[in-house]
């Protein structure tokens, strides 16, 4: 296996900025999280498609404020700042765009089975550990609204520095699925995938239906097809089967009385294969 090496700004700048589509990029030995540092810079006027790279994050935030903590070297933690000129409504489809993006590169760069689970996780190998998750927080300033989008991906990760998933689920790594990684290839290749796929989806005006992305989320999504449990927070519960994701990014879930439900937003549980 390919040893964790420290990643190389100067060479991600040259990639990814210089003769990219980028239009800052550093990379910072540690932080508490890459989402709270570019939503300050975002406030100070921080210039759209903007990128701040960890090495070593110590109070990175998933979904439903859970902490998501990664050692030196081992993950790929990395936020981008951004400033679309679309309707305000449409943001929440960020993360699915992400989603496409994060999936198909490790299916390309490493040949690891790659899953999506509603709304935001990357599941590997034959049980779909989850091995990374992905955030967009919406920022308001005198430029308008802007967000930063943040994916923390365990890809040196052994398994004795493997955080716990959402809920107690297993986590994994691609290491740990097999996988030889250099960071500092998968970096460039992820980030040039999400540029090309959001630049398509901020094009068509956040629709994601008219770049095609909508069905490429959902060949990705594991979710469709399972009993799920969809948690919506106190001791509100949907059960049913996920069917679908809509154009709006909800999840659609069959009940047993036939009838379907778009769900917007809460934590879902896989059952079983319906």
């Amino acid at each position: 296996m390919t040893e964790p090496k420290m990643l190389d700004a100067g060479r991600l700048r040259a990639k990814l900025v210089d003769s990219g589509p980028y239009a800052a990029l550093d990379v910072v030995e540690v932080t508490g999280s890459t989402n709270t540092d570019l939503t300050a810079a975002a406030a100070s006027g921080a210039a759209d498609r903007t990128v701040l790279i960890a090495e070593e994050q110590r109070s990175g935030r998933g979904r439903m404020q859970r902490d998501w903590v990664s050692p030196r070297g081992c993950g790929l933690n990395v936020s981008v700042l951004l400033r679309p000129r679309v309707d305000p409504a449409v943001l929440a489809l960020l993360p699915l765009v992400a989603g496409v993006a994060l999936a198909e590169t490790v299916d390309r760069a490493t040949g690891v089975r790659a899953a999506l689970k509603w709304p935001n996780d990357l599941l590997l190998g034959e049980e779909q550990r989850k091995a990374a998750g992905i955030l967009a927080e919406a920022t308001a300033g005198p430029d308008g609204v802007a967000v930063v989008l943040g994916m923390g991906v365990n890809v040196h990760h052994r398994a004795e520095q493997l955080p716990t998933g959402a809920g107690g689920l297993p986590a994994t790594s691609l290491v740990e699925e097999g996988a030889d990684v250099d960071r500092e290839a998968f970096a460039v290749e992820l980030l040039l995938a999400f540029a090309e796929f959001e630049d398509a989806w901020r094009s068509a005006g956040g629709d994601l239906e008219r770049t095609g992305l909508l069905d490429r989320y959902q060949r990705w999504c594991a979710t469709i097809g399972q009993a799920v449990r969809v948690e919506l927070g106190g001791d509100e519960q949907l059960h049913g089967t996920a069917v679908g994701v809509d154009a709006g990014g909800r999840l659609v879930v069959r009940t047993s009385d036939g009838g379907l439900t778009p769900v917007s937003a809460g934590d879902v549980v896989h059952l079983r294969r319906a």
